[in-house]
């Protein structure tokens, strides 16, 4: 009896433990993600192998580690020497496969770009300004032209330009023919051309706008080098500045259904109910203005008594209207205008007469900046530019290399010299029938911050 018991117990605490066992094994935790996947893909194989010289295929396949796709080749994809008709690319799981269409100039150096075409699915990581590379002779260029290139007008860098070649190139070439080599800009501006052969060639800098890879439109963006280059000389610091000759013209709808109803609508610039020491007075309309009657325009002081002012302006779309005077601080004025001041084309009015309320800004409110330039050419009759918003809010020409402003509204200002050489006060694109190139802007790479009632002080290093 006594050993069954002791049997019994002991089975007893087989099963308990077991039973532990069991249950630890049981309550697994979720599992511990590993560190996201940042490596690009990576290429293990080319055939034929990329730097192939003597080449003579028509397929090309590059094999990578782990699956990828392939995005916005039609922004990526070059082949230079340029071809007739471009190959065709596809990706399948890890491989990519090129199909050349056109025959091989003899003894010549090809590259295929690719640019940042490439990514694996998972994470999307990009396989960088990949290029293939191979020759039809038996060794491979390896001359380069290496430059950057900046926006005129800003001194910025736009990296959707495209730098074009042309070998033995005349004038006309950029608005006749497509180029023998095309290549990306960076996104700092710069750009390089590699295993190009020796020979003479001309650059150039456009914005395709409608892909035709031909400078055929004044509204595209281009650039252009004044001389021609030779690969065997040092091509190291071309610096190119791209414009647009003429703007890019603003289309909008007639038809506006914010402004759908039979009132008329305005804004002003008063901020807070606060005049602007430095600036008109200003009414936006939301359409342009038939009927101006500024005889029932007027500003009032606080007895209602009309206050002389300089001008009364009407811009050229007719929707705004700017009303200059000397503003003094902390001076208080009405805005009044009658009924039958404005109308539009389409015959809306103002439903009733209004009456502005507001009160000039005090200078306290203003900052105080100054600045020392080095470097500073005054022979080219520089202009300071304080640019907000990528609109230009102020400019000052500049006569010596310090600047001092002591009313200042507060704010981050990004400052831009330009360079305006013929000193019309603005800035002039070039004009490439002329060999004309553009007026050039320096942006400085640090915003300036102006607080009121401070005094700012900066050196500016050009």
């Amino acid at each position: 009896m006594k050993r069954s018991f002791l049997h019994l117990l002991l089975m007893s605490l087989v099963f308990h433990c077991c039973s532990l066992f069991v249950n630890s094994c049981a309550q697994i935790g979720a599992p511990v993600g590993g560190p996201k996947d940042t490596a690009a893909p990576i290429l293990i194989k080319a055939s034929p192998d990329n730097y192939q010289t003597n080449f003579n295929a028509n397929k090309i396949s590059l094999t990578f580690d782990e699956f990828i796709e392939l995005k916005d080749l039609q922004n990526n994809f070059f082949v230079s020497p340029m071809q007739k008709n471009n190959p065709t690319v596809s990706s399948n799981l890890r491989t990519i496969t090129i199909k050349l269409k056109d025959s091989l100039l003899t003894n010549t150096t090809y590259s295929i770009d690719l640019g940042n075409s490439i990514k694996d699915i998972n994470e999307g990581n990009v396989f960088k300004n990949f290029s293939y590379i191979f020759s039809t002779g038996n060794f491979i260029d390896s001359l380069e032209i290496n430059g950057k290139v900046v926006m005129a007008e800003s001194g910025k860098p736009d990296s959707t330009l495209k730098v074009l070649l042309y070998r033995n190139g005349v004038d006309s070439s950029v608005s006749t023919r497509k180029p023998d080599y095309i290549t990306f800009l960076q996104g700092d501006g710069n750009f390089s051309f590699k295993n190009l052969p020796a020979g003479n060639f001309l650059i150039f800098v456009l914005k395709d706008g409608d892909g035709n890879k031909y400078y055929n439109l004044k509204s595209e963006i281009f650039a252009f080098n004044d001389r021609e280059i030779n690969t065997t000389d040092k091509n190291d610091s071309l610096l190119l500045f791209a414009y647009a000759e003429k703007k890019t013209p603003i289309f909008t709808s007639a038809f506006d259904k914010k402004n759908a109803d039979k009132k008329l609508r305005y804004t002003t610039n008063l901020m807070n109910s606060k005049q602007d020491l430095l600036s008109p007075l200003e009414l936006a309309f939301t359409s342009p203005l038939k009927i101006i009657n500024l005889d029932s325009v007027f500003i009032a002081d606080t007895n209602f008594l009309p206050v002389q002012v300089i001008s009364t302006d009407i811009d050229t779309s007719r929707k705004k209207i700017s009303i200059s005077k000397k503003w003094k601080e902390d001076e208080k004025f009405f805005l009044i205008f009658s009924i039958g001041a404005f109308e539009d084309s389409s015959g809306r009015k103002l439903t009733k007469a209004d009456t502005i309320s507001f009160k000039t800004k005090s200078i306290s409110e203003y900052g105080s900046l100054k600045l020392v330039f080095n470097n500073l050419d005054i022979s080219r009759h520089p202009l300071l530019e304080f640019i907000e918003a990528n609109n230009i809010k102020w400019k000052f020409p500049l006569t010596s290399n310090e600047w001092l402003n002591k009313m200042l509204a507060p704010g981050e200002y990004e400052i831009r010299i330009l360079y305006d050489e013929n000193n019309n006060g603005e800035w002039d694109p070039g004009n490439y029938s002329r060999k004309l190139q553009p007026e050039r802007a320096i942006t400085l790479p640090q915003k300036i911050s102006v607080k009121a009632n401070w005094e700012n002080e900066r050196d500016v290093q050009l």
